[in-house]
């Protein structure tokens, strides 16, 4: 097959990036061409994955062009640049694959495409995009897990594959060290009376630590610093750490994350929102760390309680996460780390939209 990936423009997609969107569509295209198919990223001209081809946009993700008056104007015209070219060029493709950050956007061209067009939706649930998927008809939605396809009632969610993680950088190590991890996004979006929305929960992380005077490392990316100026840093102390630096951008390799996940005795998945799915959950599992979530989104549906985590009802809210660390050394690495090779493999996941492609073409092999 001729496959087109239309790429994220607010990074570029390389091997070493740890944003979940780049990442996901690195592993779907980089295994697609491992299988001998002919891929093609239309993306950002810096976007390199091996034995695929790029088709550039823009020259540079949005997060690394320089600063611009109306960078809302930017981004946009950029979007509406990359969408006209898919009309233009579609004949070379077999079938074009949708993963642009808001993933919205290409679908507005569906009644002009000739080709199938498979649109994966990375992003949170909100009315208002259940409302604006639910205007096209004829692209092909896929959801990441079914907790996330449950909560679209007017879009017409066509499947549920699950995200895949590196099974080989996330390795296993059964032997753990006495901290626990969170990692996440400080966002920078705020509630209606002015302080930081948390949908990662961070804040119950802190508070968690400081409830049970454990070792907690933190790390992620941060959008605003005044969230981590007012939410964080007045917290951190010699046990309670942040790991990194202090950027917008996550400044870790995947290497120096996974180091982190292998030696916790615990992820964190303390999270306000609903969660599509958790790349992080499974990197942490397939290390052989178990993970402490709240009952939200995909967390129910990621991890088994009681044998690679333990789910907690949101409304236990603290208690809930102290009485699950109480009992995390019970927990086996090792179903941790098969739970994530047979579930939520790259090898799994590729293999999934392989079946797709070929099912929308009406194919049972190529």
């Amino acid at each position: 097959m001729k496959i087109l990936f239309v790429s994220t423009l607010k990074r570029k997609v390389t091997k070493e990036m740890t944003a979940s969107r780049s990442q996901i569509i690195y592993k779907i295209a980089s295994g697609m061409a491992k299988k001998g198919h002919e891929v093609f990223i239309l993306g950002t001209e810096d976007t390199y994955i091996e034995n695929c081809q790029t088709i550039p946009v823009i020259e540079k993700g949005w997060v690394d062009l320089p600063a611009v008056e109306n960078p809302f104007f930017l981004e946009v015209s950029t979007m509406i640049q990359q969408i006209r070219k898919i009309v233009q060029i579609q004949n070379q493709f077999d079938i074009i694959h949708n993963h642009l950050y808001p993933e919205f956007l290409p679908p507005i061209i569906e009644n002009e495409l000739k080709k199938p067009m498979i649109t994966t939706v990375h992003s949170q649930w909100t009315d208002f995009i259940d409302e604006t998927l639910a205007l096209f008809k004829k692209t092909i939605f896929v959801s990441v897990s079914n907790a996330h396809k449950s909560l679209f009632k007017k879009a017409k969610i066509y499947k549920v594959i699950y995200n895949g993680i590196d099974t080989k950088t996330f390795s296993f190590e059964e032997k753990k060290e006495d901290y626990l991890l969170w990692i996440g996004r400080l966002s920078k979006a705020k509630n209606k009376d002015g302080t930081f929305m948390d949908p990662k929960g961070v804040r119950w992380a802190i508070k968690l630590a400081q409830k049970t005077d454990s070792r907690l490392i933190i790390t992620g990316n941060v959008e605003d610093i005044e969230f981590y100026n007012r939410d964080v840093k007045p917290y951190l102390n010699y046990k309670i750490q942040w790991y990194g630096p202090v950027s917008k951008e996550q400044k870790l390799s995947q290497k120096e994350i996974a180091h982190l996940m292998r030696k916790a005795k615990a992820f964190l998945m303390t999270i306000n929102w609903y969660e599509p799915f958790g790349l992080v959950m499974a990197e942490a599992m397939s290390c052989g760390t178990p993970v402490i979530g709240f009952d939200r989104g995909a967390v129910p549906e990621v991890v088994i309680d009681d044998k690679t985590g333990f789910v907690v009802p949101y409304e236990k809210g603290i208690e809930g996460l102290i009485e699950a660390l109480a009992k995390i050394n019970k927990i086996k690495p090792k179903d941790c780390r098969e739970h994530v090779v047979k579930n939520f493999s790259v090898e799994k996941m590729v293999e999934e939209y392989e079946k797709l492609y070929l099912e929308i073409l009406g194919k049972k092999q190529f």
